[in-house]
C-alpha cells in the first residue's frame, strides 16, 4: 500500500486506487473553484492532469485561490498550481497549459484523452461548447455554476443541470444546452440567490459585465464537491479489474 494515499485506500479500496492512479483528468479553470478541485484530484492519487487557464496569480487572488501566495504573484496560474501539486505528488503527471479553452481551439484541446473533464471557466459561450463537445464525443464532464456573491457553503450540491434553480448561471446554461439537445448534465450549483455586493471599482475583464464578490468557503467547497464527483465516478469504475495505465 502506497503511504502517501493509504487513508484513501482504506476508504475506496486497491482496485479503486489502481483506476484513479491511471486516470487523466483535465481541469479547465485554476481560480477559486478549479484550483481546490485540482488540489483534491492530486491529493487523492489521480495519476495524471492537465491544468489549464489564460491567467496569472493576481493579488486579489489571495483571499481564495489554492495555488495563490505572495511568491507565485505574476506566474501563471497554470504553472503556479503544477509547481504546488508536484510537490504534494511528485508522481502525478503534470500538464500545465497557458491556454483559453474556446470552440476556435477546440480541436487543440480535444487531440488529447481525457477520462474525465472539469469545466471550473466562467465565460458562457466557452463552456457552453465545452460541454456540448465533451457531450458528443462521450467524455465524462462536470461543470461548476455560480459562486460569486454567495456566502452558504452549505447550499452547494452536485446534482444535474435539469435539477437547478436560483442559479443565474444556470439558468442560461440549461436553456442553451437544451437548445443543442443536452437536457442533462452534472453539474455542482448552489440555489443561494446572489448578495448585492460593494463596487471594487475595478474594470471587469474581457467578456465579463463585473467583478463577482467571492470569499473562500463557497468556491473552495464547489471545488472539493467537483473533485468528489470526478473521483467517485473513476473509482468506480466496473467494477472489475483496472484499466492499464497508458
Amino acid at each position: 500500500m502506497n503511504e502517501q494515499f493509504a487513508r484513501t485506500q482504506m476508504l475506496l479500496g486497491a482496485p479503486a486506487m489502481e483506476r484513479l492512479a491511471c486516470s487523466h483528468v483535465a481541469v479547465l479553470g485554476l481560480g477559486g473553484v478549479g484550483g481546490w478541485c485540482a488540489e483534491t484530484l492530486c491529493r487523492s492519487g489521480v495519476g495524471e492532469l492537465t491544468l489549464a487557464d489564460q491567467d496569472t496569480v493576481s493579488i486579489s487572488n489571495l483571499n481564495r485561490q489554492a495555488a495563490a501566495f505572495r511568491s507565485t504573484v505574476d506566474m501563471e496560474k497554470a504553472q503556479a498550481t503544477a509547481l504546488r501539486l508536484a510537490d504534494i505528488a511528485p508522481s502525478c503527471i503534470l500538464h500545465p497549459l497557458r491556454f483559453r479553452y474556446e470552440a476556435g481551439r477546440r480541436e487543440e484541446f480535444f487531440h488529447t484523452r481525457y477520462d474525465y473533464i472539469v469545466d471550473a471557466i466562467d465565460l458562457v459561450s466557452c463552456k457552453l461548447d465545452l460541454i456540448e463537445t465533451a457531450h458528443t464525443r462521450r467524455v465524462p464532464i462536470i461543470s461548476a455554476l455560480g459562486t460569486g456573491n454567495k456566502r452558504d457553503a452549505q447550499q452547494l450540491r452536485i446534482a444535474d443541470i435539469s435539477e437547478t434553480e436560483g442559479c443565474p448561471l444556470a439558468r442560461v446554461v440549461r436553456k442553451e444546452l437544451r437548445k443543442r439537445g443536452i437536457p442533462h448534465h452534472k453539474v455542482v450549483f448552489s440555489p443561494e440567490l446572489p448578495h448585492s455586493a460593494e463596487d471594487s471599482g475595478e474594470a471587469p475583464p474581457p467578456g465579463r459585465r463585473s467583478i463577482p464578490a467571492s470569499a473562500m468557503w463557497v468556491p473552495a467547497a464547489a471545488g472539493l464537491l467537483l473533485a468528489q464527483a470526478v473521483i467517485l465516478d473513476l473509482a468506480g469504475g466496473s467494477g472489475g479489474a483496472p484499466t492499464p495505465c497508458r
